[in-house]
């Protein structure tokens, strides 16, 4: 224990130097300290995280690797090359897996699909794949969906307009996605969007968890597992915040079980229905393991990409305007909001594809070789290696998208025929590349779309002015200050 406090101590006192020499010297570039290898280069950058990986992946051609003190063990290979996306994806899949270091970070998430490995996450995938597939099951989620967005959202939005009340777009969406997906998996709203604004402590404790694992992908192994045996720091709020969602999910389990009413429950219900084993149904663990990732894949994902889409619509009056006139000329009226008229809605979906080529939800994914390999790029990478491809940086980089990437131009979706452009997963990576892409995609871009356009036919968002527009540090791309907007009714 003294040990470990010398330590530390040690190397925040190396840290502050490198830092204060840092900022004397006004440098950008990325430098390898002697003991603490290139640490203070990310913590002096750390609020411009994903800007700054951008930068410096771009400075080292696509690819670099990251050192950080001795014996910690946080050697990083970053890259925003889509050939070794392609590789560590699709090519080369059997060797690339989630791996030790992503297991230890997100042990919240169990056996969960997004934390398994081999044969574990192909089970969990065929058998979540034979659900998604199921027209009933299709049905159901629009509905769902549509139920919310009707009976709370727009209620929520008129009452804002007409009580002129300024309103975090951010919080809402986060409130709407979590009150949906819990529908959708467990079959109880938790009514997380009325127009009170209600605290929901499960609501709350997913997103404190987020900023969480994101700090222990930069901080060193052995002290985030200290503060977490200790119970200190924001180690001890992320094991409360855990007691908190899994008393929800257990409750929920067992509130199914314990009903025999014959009605649909939602995701979850079919599971127990679909899967046995012998002759009693699988057991919690496994259903809590497999509820927690969907309720995190199904709201955060969902509720980052709508608040950056209306804030991209909101200082793009343009594409605005052109949503506007496909959504005059290929709907007459709401009840078209279906999955044939979303269909319909060519330029919507792109402006919804620019959206998360620049914003992707999930900015960043690692995964972990099996044995020692070459990656396209040179980079020969050992095993049980930490390699992290950005998706934020992969939307940005020139030789895919051009020398306008930076811009937000949903007309590059677009073809001269007037589809939607194919642009390969391992560039278009928001959904992921290879056997892990999203089972979701399909069911994400419905549930955009009817948010969307529900909220564009009826209301203006406007922006509040001089809000600051910043992305969040975390696991999950949302805005560091939220969406604060005013809400104004559209003039027929």
């Amino acid at each position: 224990m003294t040990l470990f406090g010398i330590g530390e101590t040690l190397l925040a006192i190396i840290l502050f130097i490198a830092i204060h020499y840092w900022r004397i010297n006004k440098t950008t570039a990325i430098t390898k300290w002697p003991v603490v290898g290139m640490l203070p280069s990310l913590s002096y950058n750390i609020s411009n995280f994903h800007d700054y990986i951008t930068s410096v992946v771009k400075q080292n051609g696509g690819t670099f690797i990251f050192e950080g003190p001795w014996f910690t063990n946080m050697n990083i290979v970053f890259t925003s090359d889509p050939m070794n996306v392609k590789h560590i994806t699709s090519t080369q899949f059997e060797n690339y897996g989630k791996g030790k270091h992503f297991r230890e970070i997100f042990e919240t998430l169990g056996e969960g699909i997004f934390r398994a490995d081999s044969h574990i996450w192909k089970y969990n995938r065929t058998l979540l794949h034979s659900i998604f597939r199921q027209e009933s099951f299709q049905v159901f989620i629009q509905k769902t969906i549509e139920k919310k967005i009707y009976s709370h959202l727009l209620v929520f939005l008129d009452h804002a307009c007409e009580n002129r009340v300024q309103v975090d777009l951010q919080d809402v969406f986060q409130r709407l996605t979590f009150d949906n997906i819990c529908c959708i998996v467990l079959g109880f709203d938790h009514n997380c969007l009325s127009i009170d604004l209600p605290e929901i402590a499960c609501e709350r404790a997913f997103t404190q968890s987020e900023d969480t694992l994101f700090s222990r992908h930069i901080k060193p192994r052995f002290l985030w597992k200290l503060q977490r045996w200790l119970r200190v720091g924001e180690e001890k709020k992320f094991i409360e915040n855990q007691k908190i969602v899994d008393q929800m999910i257990y409750s929920e389990i067992k509130s199914i079980r314990e009903t025999k009413k014959q009605q649909q429950f939602g995701l979850l219900d079919m599971l127990m229905n679909e899967v046995r084993d012998g002759e009693n149904l699988i057991d919690d663990k496994f259903l809590r393991d497999t509820t927690i990732n969907l309720l995190a894949a199904g709201r955060d994902t969902i509720s980052s990409g709508l608040t950056w889409f209306f804030w991209l619509v909101a200082t793009h009056p343009i594409v605005e305007a052109k949503i506007l006139e496909e959504i005059k000329e290929k709907l007459s009226s709401k009840k078209d909001l279906g999955v044939e008229g979303l269909s319909k809605l060519v330029y919507l979906h792109g402006a919804l594809c620019e959206t998360l080529r620049l914003y992707p939800p999930v900015p960043f994914e690692h995964k972990s070789p099996l044995k020692h390999d070459v990656l396209p790029s040179g980079h020969k990478v050992k095993a049980n290696a930490m390699i992290v491809y950005s998706l934020y940086s992969i939307g940005r980089v020139e030789e895919i998208w051009g020398k306008d990437c930076l811009e937000f131009k949903p007309e590059r979706w677009i073809s001269n025929k007037g589809g939607i452009i194919h642009v390969p997963s391992y560039k278009f990576i928001a959904f992921n590349a290879g056997p892990r892409s999203c089972l979701g995609k399909h069911i994400s871009f419905i549930e955009m779309k009817m948010v969307a356009a529900a909220i564009l036919m009826d209301y203006h968002v406007h922006v509040v002015e001089d809000h600051p527009v910043i992305p969040s540090v975390s696991v999950v791309l949302h805005m560091k200050h939220g969406l604060k907007v005013n809400i104004k009714k559209r003039s027929i």
